[in-house]
């Protein structure tokens, strides 16, 4: 079992960016695939980034594709993303999860069997 700790999240103008990061406990954290999701008001939890066990394979939403960037650090047991060009469609709460069940993630929030509590991203146009 893994527990997420996020932070980094903050209010930023649009063509701003921000650097979210994803504690993770425990020693063995180079055996969760790790992911980002985000939720905005009145929509559904939707997928961000995923990054596989050893970093060596990344997944991004079209919408952010080109402009956010996830990356992990297991001797650190972090996982991060980097948010470049914000937009104020990208304000939401953004939450990292994880799972051990496999080597990557995927798109599918189903796949991740651990979550963090969530830090809130606020883009002003």
């Amino acid at each position: 079992q893994v527990e997420l700790v996020e932070s980094g999240g903050g209010l930023v103008q649009a063509g701003g960016s921000l650097r979210l990061s994803c504690a993770g406990s425990g020693r063995t954290f180079n055996y969760y695939a790790m992911g980002w999701f985000r939720q905005a008001p009145g929509k559904e939890r939707e997928f961000v980034a995923a990054i596989s066990r050893s970093g060596g394979s990344t997944d991004y939403a079209d919408s952010v594709k080109g402009r956010f960037t996830i990356s992990r650090d297991n001797a650190k047991s972090m996982v991060y993303l980097q948010m470049n060009n914000l937009k104020p469609e990208d304000t939401a709460v953004y939450a990292c999860a994880g799972t051990a069940d496999r080597y990557y993630g995927g798109r599918s929030r189903e796949n991740y069997l651990y979550w963090g509590q969530g830090t809130q991203v606020t883009v002003s146009s």
